[in-house]
């Protein structure tokens, strides 16, 4: 099949792309590099630079007769979504409709869209979260996220566009970006492998459902061949405080420091985890990589990789030689 993956250069985008690359499939990636990385690039993927937003976004459709749009590209960090909601919304919201719109344009099959089960439902009333619990996002960015997945109902409504929506727990991995304030893993990791403190927001009782991108991108594989619409939570069940994941990272790594202790950020929720039941029954998933196999695995990617010591990472080709022109 013919697939775009937004994206597809960042973090969770590139491993559903080299994922979909293996099982045979003609894989477009759109990407304006603002978090994502080159290197990250699947040499047999054809690579777009431009931001979700762009109007010529319509002659990518166009070209590429595409029929299966996984979107993966967001403004994924709470706190600047927080500082600058009408960014967030514009990128989360007004980015999502451009390709929606594009989709109904050109006849696109099918949406697999990444929503987030850490942000949309709010504080749990029950854990852990079902797809039935409430939506009450307490950030700008919930509010985004969720906000396209009514329009992808509405589209289908009225247009008959085929979607599934993903609510990914808190997903790590290889590749995972250790700048900013998103990726707790990385961040923590890359802090220890300097020898910093890292920051744990709050007295360390704060929970996450952590899931390894592996597990995520077959998440998306098994998406593309489910008939008709659906929402689908994607996380472990498990919940896994701040402190938790310092000391299980720590005694990875080594470290012998402490961590600093810093006041709680807004938008935050305090205690989350997804029961993926639906997904187990309906799309045959389930998590195979346990919490300790998975940062074995993600601490062995940081150590042959020197992003996280300070040091720029290696370009590999350069991403230029791969970028599709467009017409005119």
């Amino acid at each position: 099949m013919n697939v775009l993956v937004t994206g597809g250069a960042g973090f969770i985008g590139s491993h559903i792309v080299d994922a979909l690359v293996q099982q045979g499939h003609k894989v477009v990636v759109v990407d304006d590099l603002s978090t994502g990385f080159a290197q990250n690039l699947n040499p047999h993927a054809r690579f777009y630079e431009m931001s979700i937003c762009n109007p010529q976004l319509a002659e990518v459709f166009e070209q590429e007769k595409l029929e299966v749009l996984n979107h993966q590209a967001a403004q994924m960090v709470i706190q600047r979504s927080v500082e600058d909601p009408i960014f967030d919304a514009e990128q989360n919201i007004l980015g999502s409709l451009n390709l929606i719109l594009n989709c109904i344009r050109f006849e696109v099959k099918k949406i697999i869209y990444a929503s987030s089960g850490g942000a949309v439902y709010g504080e749990p009333e029950y854990l852990p979260v079902d797809e039935r619990h409430p939506v009450n996002p307490i950030s700008q960015y919930g509010v985004s996220k969720h906000t396209v997945e009514h329009y992808l109902h509405l589209y289908c409504v009225q247009y008959g566009l085929d979607y599934v929506v993903l609510r990914y727990s808190n997903v790590y991995g290889p590749r995972q970006n250790p700048e900013g304030e998103a990726g707790v893993v990385a961040i923590f990791a890359r802090h220890m492998l300097r020898g910093e403190s890292p920051t744990i927001f709050g007295p360390g009782d704060k929970t996450r459902d952590y899931t390894y991108v592996a597990d995520v991108a077959m998440a998306n594989l098994l998406a593309m061949q489910r008939d008709g619409k659906g929402i689908y939570n994607i996380g472990t069940g498990v919940e896994t405080s701040d402190m938790k994941m310092f000391d299980t990272l720590a005694e990875i790594l080594g470290y012998q420091g402490a961590p600093h202790c810093g006041q709680v950020r807004k938008g935050e929720i305090y205690r989350i985890c997804l029961n993926s039941s639906k997904a187990s029954r309906e799309l045959g998933w389930q998590p195979q990589v346990s919490l300790k196999e998975g940062l074995l695995q993600t601490v062995g990617y940081y150590k042959a990789h020197s992003i996280l010591s300070g040091s720029k990472p290696p370009e590999g080709v350069p991403f230029k030689q791969r970028n599709k022109r467009l017409r005119g």
